[in-house]
């Protein structure tokens, strides 16, 4: 209790039965016909009732007191005061306020609900339907509970109506930038999928049955969830105590053999008695954890190349802290230049093959070009990109995130230096909200079920801090003003940077639904590069499009031997193919270089005379 009145909590928990009764009884009874009866509740169900609301009331009041005794705790990108007033400015945008609008709204409204009450036998028009056909489908309202009872069909399908027609009121508005619309159109999204009926424990029937199941021992275990979640500033996706480094996950043997204060160099230990000559170095981004590449033995796009004969070194990237406050872009271009130095030194050969995974393929880029400029373009034999961008002009959604406001608020968060993973992990959260997010808050906080064990959304929480320069460089020179693409408009490392002049033999993977890099921006890189490229459109998106072993079966991949100039012409003239792109990269890399030699010396890290610092995975990826 506070002077501003009860906890919000206390009227919601304090008598489940009293609001299931009176507020929704049909309901209630449509869900449990047999639970709470004409009879009441027993004694010892209103003793567990009130042991539950007295829970609820407890945790809340123990969080609220730790906030008050540390205000800071509180993330500033988790502060409900930033959404609420996201909301308030995009319904200053909306004509909802308009009275025809609101006629329309209202009119067709009314024809939805005689629609579907028609369905249910209660306009007099005709007898129930056996299976009551609806006329908006969704699947947060898949199962059959939200249509088992008129009520529920009518709150879903009154809130799939509005937020169909507050979506086409973005489409129609006058006088709006196509760039404002986007943005408008994510705002709305963002905010319609928030209010889903999906996400309220009274209004949606899978939780109110749940609930009277359980007599709100779900409640109990969502807010422990839930309270955990605050706490560490983060929503969780999966059980963090499942993972551990090195054992069930980044377990692809090798040694660390190189460090600086940037990154770790891995090579992995070769598993074939020959391998081939020209080792492959793999920058993954710094935004993520690279073991998204060796999340276990079948999945491991590590291991499977090692098994091909391929040795692999791997970049690890140090979570940035505030000694990293000054690193900026070149640091990152510096860093690849070293690997590939240091690689070639180590095993004595001319080259390497490389592969840049998202932003570190679009440095990988400004290194191939930096290289060309420099006249040692043949250190670097081939270069491979997981859907990663250098023409920023069709980035997608993330482009919403990159207006002078949302550069600010960045800046602002990032006062030691670097800007904490949260903030990045909750932005790629919300480019899929429904499943990233309020699925989670359905499952985890509502229902109180167990958190999965998932190797995938462990990594995709796993976050890394990022240097505050270089965040604010890349989405100001790249993202907003796309610098990269004009000849010599950057300078790099005291080089000016044209990707027109890179010559480099070129593999490209886009993803045929990646969010984050949509293929139609990632195809962009095949009208600077001068060199050969081949272009691979892979099936599903941003990771699951990537990481995708051939043992899986999943999938496909599309080829195209024309010479099309768009990737609209790519499309057309495609061919599929079923499964994984895997074995077609190994394939092309071999034609770049098929020499082998024997699997000794440096080629096994570790051996005798062979001085190393560390077993794989490293330190780095596990530092936060």
């Amino acid at each position: 209790m506070t002077d501003d009145g009860p906890d919000p909590f206390t009227n919601l928990f304090e008598a489940p039965a009293k609001f299931a009764r009176a507020l929704f009884q049909p309901a209630a009874e449509a869900l449990a016909p047999d639970g709470l009866g004409d009879a009441g509740l027993s004694p010892q169900d209103m003793q567990h009732w009130a042991e539950v609301g007295a829970k609820l009331q407890s945790m809340w009041a123990q969080y609220q007191a730790e906030q008050l005794a540390n205000p800071q705790a509180l993330a500033p990108y988790l502060d409900p005061s930033r959404w609420m007033q996201m909301a308030e400015d995009w319904y200053k945008q909306m004509p909802i306020a308009n009275p025809a609008e609101q006629q329309a709204l209202l009119q067709e409204g009314i024809a939805l609900w005689q629609q579907v009450l028609g369905q249910y036998g209660l306009t007099g028009d005709a007898p129930p339907a056996a299976e009551p056909e609806l006329p908006r489908k969704d699947r947060r309202f898949a199962d059959p509970r939200w249509r088992a009872h008129p009520a529920f069909a009518l709150i879903h399908q009154t809130y799939l109506f509005l937020a169909e027609r507050v979506t086409e009121m973005v489409d129609r508005m006058e006088d709006l930038p196509e760039d404002k619309r986007e943005q408008l159109r994510f705002t709305t999204r963002s905010i319609t999928e928030a209010v889903s009926p999906a996400n309220f424990p009274l209004l949606n029937p899978v939780v109110m049955e749940r609930t009277l199941e359980t007599r709100g021992d779900n409640l109990v275990r969502g807010m422990e969830h839930l309270l955990a979640d605050l706490r560490r500033g983060q929503l969780s996706h999966v059980d963090a105590d499942a993972f551990k480094l090195g054992e069930n996950i980044a377990v692809t043997p090798g040694k660390v053999v190189h460090e600086t204060p940037l990154y770790q160099l891995i090579q992995y230990s070769p598993s074939t008695d020959t391998v081939m000559e020209t080792p492959l170095v793999i920058f993954p981004p710094w935004i993520n954890r690279f073991y998204i590449l060796d999340l276990n033995p079948k999945k491991s796009f590590v291991k499977w190349a090692v098994d091909q004969g391929v040795t692999v070194f791997m970049v690890s990237w140090k979570s940035a802290g505030a000694s990293m406050k000054d690193v900026i872009w070149d640091d990152y271009v510096r860093a690849q230049i070293d690997a590939i130095d240091h690689i070639r030194a180590r095993l004595g050969v001319k080259s390497v093959h490389a592969i840049g995974y998202c932003v570190a393929g679009t440095t990988l880029a400004a290194t191939l070009a930096i290289l060309q400029r420099r006249g040692v373009a043949d250190k670097v034999r081939s270069a491979t990109f997981f859907t990663a961008q250098v023409d920023f002009e069709k980035a997608g959604e993330l482009l919403n995130f990159i207006d002078d406001q949302q550069l600010g608020l960045v800046k602002a968060m990032s006062q030691d230096g670097y800007l904490d993973g949260r903030y990045m992990a909750a932005t790629f959260n919300m480019l899929r909200g429904t499943d990233l997010i309020w699925n989670y808050v359905v499952n985890n906080y509502l229902l109180g079920e167990d958190y999965p064990v998932f190797d995938l959304l462990h990594w995709n929480g796993d976050v890394t801090n990022l240097p505050a320069k270089w965040h604010q460089q890349y989405l100001r020179d790249l993202y907003r003003d796309n610098r990269l693409v004009e000849p010599d408009e950057l300078v790099v490392d005291n080089t000016p940077v044209d990707l027109g002049i890179v010559e480099t033999p070129t593999y490209v993977q886009a993803g045929k639904e990646d969010h984050i890099a949509p293929a139609e921006s990632v195809w962009r890189i095949t009208e600077h590069f001068k060199g050969p490229l081949k272009f691979v459109l892979a099936g599903s998106g941003h990771i699951a499009g990537v990481v995708n072993p051939p043992g899986s079966g999943k999938y496909q991949y599309w080829l195209n031997d024309g010479a099309p100039r768009t990737l609209a012409e790519f499309r057309a003239g495609a061919v599929e193919h079923p499964g994984s792109w895997w074995p077609d990269w190994i394939e092309w890399l071999r034609t770049q270089d098929s020499a082998t030699v024997p699997a000794a010396g440096k080629r096994k890290p570790g051996g005798k005379g062979d001085s190393v610092i560390e077993d794989a995975p490293g330190r780095y990826v596990a530092t936060r």
